[in-house]
């Protein structure tokens, strides 16, 4: 059984969680051990005890760390590709793709540990200098979804030990393997014991463990809407910092300019890949009237190739679907838009394999309205909506008509429209002629409305969540 890592030791509870494999669920990958309320207060005081001294730790052992442990996941990004695979149901190239992300994460900030600044000023007051540093927040809180099991962990303990904070580490329960290794990294990396931290087991005990504690200075949270305004709500009375990042609904606009071939990449690409279980995935899907049937044809046809199976297999382009829930939730949905006037165009259905997993046909539903559930709620699985609108102005009305804002794409041919759509989309990232989904390691991450709340996450911004300013004032 794999422990948990509290105050810098290994430590086994008395109850152990298997990992499945949703491509194949005869296949345990491990054992992992499940903290209770006990130990996720061992591990908040173990973070409380050591982020002074962390705090005060120079910018060259932070920087050995990070960089030590980004060498090493990218050595093993192949074994932990795999391992990536088997838990979360992502394509291996897929998988192997989001480790080398997380190590190129861990290397970006072992170089941005080296390049703390602040600013000295002349006072308005003669005699008078000022100084302008940051400051570690202290002990962070962080609640990583199942959907990127070792990327997102990364993006965000990443620039919490950068700058000096430590980390009491919750991982998604479906998905404990790549958290677990990512943990064992850095450890034998050489973070000091109690600066990271990691308490495997359900929200309702340890991630309200962290919730209830006034020693956990910040949170940072990746996963729904309902949970992250729990998150906030509990956090006020401490007055915490928090970290919010809560989905997504994101458009993408295909004009009648647009060239289709790369329009039916960027929605496949965007609403499929990664089992579209993304929060930036391209869930619907607005074509102008002119190219609307031509354009819904060629991805129809797109969708129906797709090869639906095992995540380890050579020939397989979509995975399954994390977990039973999930793929209920995917049907259920597909159902109701159907109910409410969809039309299956391609795929939606439960199917078989030579293994037992939790495979569905990737489905794209047409003749939808704004007004429908299929374009107001997350699905978050292979299943796009399309709209058919009049122009480019109906075309943005609608791609703006969602209480989310993450992500928006637009495929088209004119400088003005894309221009134009940058300008006024209502989305905190925005793709020309790009899938919805897939942004760089070393630039900000996030969006507005009900998809974020906080600073930004990844990049030289998350320097902005991870510390406080401080201003301070010397007489000659």
């Amino acid at each position: 059984m794999k422990p948990l890592l509290i105050g810098g030791e290994w430590v086994t509870t008395s109850r152990g969680v298997e990992n499945v494999n949703p491509s194949d669920t005869s296949d345990i990958i491990d054992l992992y051990a499940e903290a209770g309320l006990a130990e996720a207060e061992a591990a908040i005081t173990a973070a409380t005890d050591a982020a002074f001294e962390w705090g005060l730790s120079g910018p060259q052992q932070r920087h050995d760390i990070l960089l030590a442990a980004g060498n090493e996941i990218l050595a093993r990004k192949a074994e932990l590709g795999e391992l990536l695979a088997r838990e979360e149901g992502k394509v291996l190239p897929e998988a192997i793709g989001e480790v080398t992300r997380a190590g190129n994460i861990f290397l970006f900030f072992a170089g941005e540990a080296l390049r703390l600044a602040g600013d000295i000023l002349p006072s308005v007051r003669p005699g008078v200098s000022v100084e302008i540093t940051r400051e570690p927040v202290g002990v962070v809180g962080i609640i990583a979804p199942w959907n990127f099991p070792i990327a997102i962990p990364a993006w965000k303990i990443a620039p919490a030990l950068c700058y000096g904070n430590t980390v009491v580490f919750k991982p998604a329960e479906l998905v404990p393997g790549s958290a677990w290794a990512l943990v064992d990294i850095l450890h034998r990396a050489g973070v000091p014991p109690g600066v990271l931290n990691l308490v495997m087991g359900p929200g309702r005990v340890v991630g309200q463990a962290m919730l209830n504690d006034a020693r956990v200075d910040a949170i940072s949270f990746t996963g729904s809407q309902a949970t992250g305004a729990r998150v906030a709500e509990a956090s006020l009375p401490f007055l915490r910092k928090v970290q919010l990042e809560m989905g997504g609904k994101n458009p993408l606009v295909v004009l009648d300019d647009a060239d289709l071939d790369v329009a039916v990449h960027c929605a496949l690409d965007g609403a499929f890949y990664s089992t579209g279980q993304r929060c930036t995935a391209s869930s619907r899907i607005i074509v102008t009237e002119r190219i609307h049937d031509q354009f819904v044809g060629r991805l129809a046809d797109a969708v129906s190739t797709l090869r639906v199976g095992h995540a380890l297999r050579n020939d397989t382009q979509i995975g399954p679907v994390v977990d039973a829930t999930q793929l209920q939730q995917d049907m259920d949905y597909i159902d109701i838009a159907r109910r409410q006037g969809g039309v299956l165009r391609a795929g939606g259905e439960r199917i078989t394999r030579d293994t037992d997993g939790y495979f569905l046909s990737p489905a794209l539903i047409t003749e939808t309205g704004s007004d429908m559930r299929i374009n107001r709620e997350e699905v978050f699985g292979p299943v796009a909506s399309v709209m058919r609108v009049r122009d480019y102005d109906a075309a943005l009305q609608q791609a703006n008509d969602t209480p989310f804002g993450l992500s928006a794409g637009i495929c088209t041919t004119s400088l003005k429209y894309s221009n134009d759509f940058k300008r006024k989309c209502e989305a905190g990232m925005v793709m020309v002629n790009l899938p919805t989904a897939g942004v760089d390691y070393h630039v900000p991450f996030g969006g507005r409305k009900g998809s974020s709340y906080g600073a930004r996450e990844q990049g030289r911004y998350a320097a902005e969540f991870y510390t406080i300013v401080k201003t301070s004032y010397t007489a000659a």
